[in-house]
This record gives C-alpha cells, sequence and structure tokens, in this order.
C-alpha cells in the first residue's frame, strides 16, 4: 500500500506570508525615513510615501493607523538600527582605549553614512521631542548605548586608562554631538569657508580628530 505523501509547502504558506509583511513593513519604513527626513512630520505625505513603496496607502493605514503613528515607528526604527549596530560589536576582545576609539568611529561613520538620520532627528528636534516623550521603546533601546559604555568605563578605571569620574550619559552625548556636528553642517561649513567635507581624506582626518578628542578627555 503506497502511503500518502505530505505536499510540498505553497508559497502560501504562513511563514512566507509573514516575511512577505515583514519584508512591506522593512520597506515602508525605509522610505518612511526619507520622506519625514526631508519634509518632516507636517510635509509627508502618505500618498507620496505609498507611491515609493511595493504597498499600497491602505496597508500603510493597517499596519501603522496614521501618518502620526508611522513618523512613530520611523523614529523607533532610526534609533533602533543604530543602537542593534553598537551592541553587536566586539568590544571586549579590545583594550578600553581601543574600544572607545571604535565607538567614535563607529559612531562617526555611521552618522556620516546616514544622512536621514541626523535630518530625522534633526526634525524631532524642532518638534521638542515631542513624540519620542511618548515612545518607551525608543528610550528602552537607547538605554543600551548607556549601558555598553558604563561597562567600557568600568573596564577602563579598572585598568588605569579612564579616570574615575566619567559618566556615560556625558560620554555618549560628547561622541554624538562631535559626529553629529560634521553630518549635520557638513553642506554650510562647505559653503563657508570652501571646503569639501565630502571627500575621503577631510572625512578620514575629521573620525580621527573626534576619536582623539573623546579619547584624551577619557584618560586618567
Amino acid at each position: 500500500m503506497v502511503q500518502s505523501q505530505h505536499p510540498s509547502p505553497s508559497p502560501e504558506t504562513p511563514s512566507r506570508r509573514q516575511a512577505e509583511t515583514d519584508d512591506n513593513r522593512r520597506n515602508i519604513l525605509d522610505v518612511a525615513i526619507s520622506e519625514f527626513s526631508d519634509k518632516g512630520l507636517t510635509g509627508a505625505r502618505i500618498d507620496e510615501i505609498a507611491e515609493r513603496t511595493r504597498t499600497s496607502k491602505r496597508m500603510i493605514y493597517y499596519h501603522f493607523g496614521s501618518k502620526e503613528g508611522l513618523y512613530k515607528a520611523a523614529l523607533a526604527e532610526a534609533y533602533g538600527r543604530i543602537r542593534t549596530l553598537e551592541t553587536e560589536m566586539d568590544l571586549d576582545s579590545l583594550s578600553p582605549t581601543e574600544a572607545l576609539r571604535g565607538i567614535c568611529e563607529f559612531t562617526f561613520n555611521y552618522h556620516n553614512d546616514n544622512p536621514e538620520f541626523v535630518r530625522l532627528i534633526m526634525n524631532e528636534n524642532m518638534l521638542y521631542g515631542a513624540h519620542l516623550g511618548e515612545m518607551d521603546v525608543v528610550r528602552s533601546r537607547n538605554r543600551a548605548i548607556v549601558t555598553l559604555l558604563s561597562h567600557l568605563i568600568e573596564r577602563g578605571v579598572q585598568s588605569g586608562e579612564f579616570r574615575n569620574d566619567l559618566d556615560p550619559i556625558n560620554l555618549h552625548m560628547s561622541i554624538s554631538a562631535l559626529c553629529f556636528h560634521y553630518a549635520a553642517n557638513r553642506y554650510t561649513f562647505s559653503k563657508i569657508f570652501a571646503w569639501d567635507m565630502e571627500s575621503p581624506e577631510a572625512v578620514a582626518e575629521r573620525r580621527k580628530i573626534v576619536a582623539d578628542i573623546v579619547e584624551r578627555w577619557c584618560l586618567a
């Protein structure tokens, strides 16, 4: 007697549908980050976002509820991406000073290579951080960098490399400020000083300066 065989999974299995849903959601968020960073919450239009995605306006509202809901999701995604990459860095294999420079260089590169992230955060600051204040998920994700820096400071103090009065939030603020400023002001500075801030040489020089400044501030 021939036993019946299970049919091959159809293209419409639940796992495939979920993968397609996740892919569509990522596509929407990629476009939303771009649109909101260029036009802000007020200027961005769901119709225009839908035209640039592989889905429809109706599905955007289905996933995110409203334009404000999509904006909040874009903020959460933007912060989540950099926080995820930070936590994936293998810092414990480096000396505290090497790890500190690695974080500075990574942060500088990320801001320089992701202008949409910089503009999106600038736009939210123009709104006085009104939406971030309502988003526990973003505050939770951002605690990861404070934990990472706290651990690094502790290692640096124990090894005698770092002074013992460093605060992880102030350290994060200093690194972010130096990296954010270069990315946010490169166009105006380039015009004012007739200096190509996007050349590989200029980027490499400034990245090293940022790491040098932070390192010297932290050293014992």
